[in-house]
């Protein structure tokens, strides 16, 4: 059990409940991990990391658990691709190889664009609407204070 965790350490290290870790699990957000005899599940410190990017790509990015899976398997393929591509020596395939590695980057800058143009949307409504109040407040004050 060398290098193992419990569920317990791994939602002090991650900072999410064991509920969420399970539920990550069931909905095949973060791989299963190994199992002892008696069914206790047995994560590693990479599990750990990969929960702290989940946490990461919902609280920063704003994905929704659909738009993370989706994130989070570009990011699975990139990493294969990278490997791939170490492996090769033909300019030809290592040209094949980059040209994949670019269309899943350019997959994964478009989703965070998008919630980039979601946030500015909102942000510009939020302002116009705290310059509206304002000018308000300040149009009650002027009534208010003529005689």
């Amino acid at each position: 059990m060398d290098g193992l965790l419990k569920i317990d350490d791994v939602a002090n290290q991650s900072g999410l409940s064991k509920r969420t870790i399970r539920y990550y699990e069931e909905i095949g957000v973060l791989p299963s991990p190994e199992r002892s005899e008696g069914g206790t599940r047995l994560y590693r410190q990479e599990h750990v990391e990969f929960l702290k990017r989940i946490t990461i790509s919902k609280e920063v990015l704003g994905f929704t658990l659909q738009e993370l899976q989706h994130f989070l398997s570009l990011r699975e393929t990139l990493e294969s691709q990278k490997a791939e591509y170490k492996k090769v020596s033909d300019p030809k395939e290592q040209k094949e190889k980059l040209q994949e590695i670019l269309a899943i980057t350019e997959n994964q800058l478009e989703m965070i664009e998008q919630k980039i143009l979601k946030i500015l949307s909102i942000q510009t409504e939020l302002v116009a609407l705290r310059e509206r109040a304002r000018a308000r407040i300040k149009e009650i004050e002027e009534e208010v204070s003529k005689p």
